[in-house]
């Protein structure tokens, strides 16, 4: 599932958190995007279980929103709106 993640101060908070919330609701994977406040690049966002992984892999054009979001994957019975809610933080 998709998860609308909003323009972050810090991509380690950020990165921290979702290394936290996969070892807490055993997710498996995790891939997407985020703005950074300040940044012109987009921060590009994979983990495998906790280890997480990020980097500015390019510049957001113009007629972008600088709105990201991350697909989870995980086994079934994932308790979504806890995932999505410690996300969202």
């Amino acid at each position: 599932f998709v998860v609308p993640v909003a323009e972050v101060d810090d991509p380690e908070t950020l990165t921290r958190r979702i290394a936290q919330v996969a070892e807490t609701h055993n997710i498996l994977r995790v891939k997407g995007f985020t703005a950074v406040a300040g940044k012109p690049m987009r921060l590009l966002i994979q983990a495998v279980g906790p280890r997480v992984s990020h980097y500015y892999d390019r510049a957001w054009q113009p007629s972008e929103d600088r709105q990201g979001s991350v697909v989870v994957i995980g086994l079934k019975g994932l308790d979504r709106d806890a995932v999505t809610k410690s996300l969202a933080e």
